[in-house]
């Protein structure tokens, strides 16, 4: 896969992480380094090790989807990005109440992590149908995202309460994965046009 799609899809992957990082940025007004790293660390591993535990699960899977991978490839992609805008679309503008907690900190830290990696785990699963290795990937995509959430938390805690931001990260990143998803046909020569 060539890099620039690869990072892309990086990028793409690590929006919902970019949102949340804003979102609790806001919430907490001025970030401490060690709050920062901790939220940028534990969405940068899930990140990296989801698309590892989707593209294990597809090996096992390949030899009976060769003939229609593209398909799949595009049927995940297209379902992550659409549920991206999805999200994107229907999130709210009001501010929303901060939780008293640290959400850098303990479970509440490793649910966020988890929910804004699963996305990877099918972007995983079609690497491994479309025959990709993943360990470049998985590595990118990973600090992509620490890149990311550390910069989500700096403009959170900038950006106040500014909760468009956000939505709009959502939007371009379910857009970017349906638009490579539809790159995946073309180069299979799966589109009629």
């Amino acid at each position: 896969m060539p890099f620039p799609t690869l990072l892309a899809i990086a990028v793409a992957l690590a929006m919902d992480a970019f949102a949340v990082a804003i979102a609790t940025g806001m919430c907490l007004r001025r970030a401490q380094a060690a709050q920062t790293l901790r939220m940028a660390g534990a969405f940068g591993l899930f990140q990296a090790l989801m698309p590892i535990a989707g593209w294990l699960l597809g090996l096992s899977v390949r030899e009976y989807i060769e003939a229609y991978d593209h398909w799949i490839a595009f049927a995940l992609l297209a379902f992550v990005g659409g549920k991206m805008i999805w999200e994107g679309l229907a999130h709210k503008d009001e501010d929303e109440a901060c939780s008293p907690k640290d959400p850098t900190r303990g479970t509440q830290l490793l649910v966020l992590a988890i929910a804004t990696s699963i996305d990877a785990l099918a972007v995983g699963l079609s690497f491994a149908v479309l025959g990709q290795s993943i360990w470049l990937p998985a590595l990118v995509i990973g600090a992509v995202c620490f890149l990311i959430t550390t910069l989500g938390m700096k403009v959170g805690c900038m950006a106040g309460h500014v909760t468009a931001l956000s939505r709009y990260a959502e939007l371009l990143g379910g857009g970017v994965l349906v638009a490579i998803g539809v790159k995946i046909l073309a180069e299979h020569q799966a589109l009629p046009f």
